[in-house]
């Protein structure tokens, strides 16, 4: 079946061949720094498996993440082009078309919100109502935002409400939702960066100290007091920067 004739869940993500090598590539590598830098015992590699696997799923939430904030800044310019056809006097059904036009004009063919029109449009020659079709994409899509508007656009279809009201309006809050939550990250930026700097400072300490006295640490190696304080360090140090992630990541 054509990808842009099918319904796509945004809860899941495949990674390409390309990435899958990445992040493992990445959690080969982060799994080898954390072994020479707190044990320095490659039998503990072994141990580094589950800690892999679970970097590959953060890296997937995070692509999820990704892909769901790319989708809902799309679907501002997909409300505002809806907006402007049905005020030309468009119905809402060929208002999807006319947006759908819009959209690959605004984004590559790949893009969520791109295919995401052009199943509804194909779904709209099946005789689907397009209000179905809103509310299938908010909660495929799980953005509280689409939803939100599914919901208000699904009942004012039903009641026959003034549609060109109902978008505009839509169209507007997430806009200005849309600015603020651009001004948070871009007030968070450097905040971002010292977070990242403080994270890698310790293993710096570490890495430091055995490049210039391998002597001051070596007792930390090799016995089970140096492996049991070295897995709380790690133990803290994980802890520390899963904190201070969460401490920067604001949603609106």
């Amino acid at each position: 079946m054509n990808q842009d004739n099918r319904k796509k869940n945004y809860e899941e993500y495949h990674f390409t061949g390309k990435e899958a090598v990445k992040y493992c590539l990445q959690s080969t590598m982060l799994c080898g720094a954390a072994d020479y830098l707190f044990y320095q015992n490659w039998w503990y590699m072994l141990a580094a498996v589950p800690a892999a696997v679970l970097f590959i799923r953060m890296k997937k939430r995070q692509r999820i993440k990704e892909r769901k904030k790319k989708l809902n800044y799309q679907f501002r310019d997909a409300l505002n082009s809806l907006s402007v056809a049905v005020q030309a006097g468009y119905s809402v059904e060929n208002a999807v078309t006319a947006c759908r036009r819009d959209m690959e004009r605004l984004y590559p063919e790949e893009t969520d919100i791109v295919q995401e029109f052009r199943y509804m449009e194909s779904q709209k020659k099946v005789s689907v109502p397009v209000e179905e079709l809103f509310l299938s994409l908010g909660e495929r899509s799980g953005i509280e935002d689409i939803e939100n508007f599914a919901a208000v656009f699904s009942t004012a279809k039903r009641t026959g409400g003034d549609m060109d009201k109902v978008i505009q309006t839509s169209a507007r809050m997430l806009g200005d939702k849309i600015d603020v939550q651009k001004e948070i990250e871009a007030t968070l930026s450097a905040k971002k960066a010292e977070q990242m700097i403080m994270s890698l400072m310790p293993a710096g300490i570490i890495l430091y100290l055995q490049l210039t006295s391998p002597g001051f640490l070596e007792v930390l190696y090799g016995n089970a007091f140096g492996i049991f304080a070295m897995t709380v360090c790690l133990g803290i140090y994980i802890l520390s920067y899963w904190m201070g992630k969460r401490i920067v990541d604001i949603e609106v």
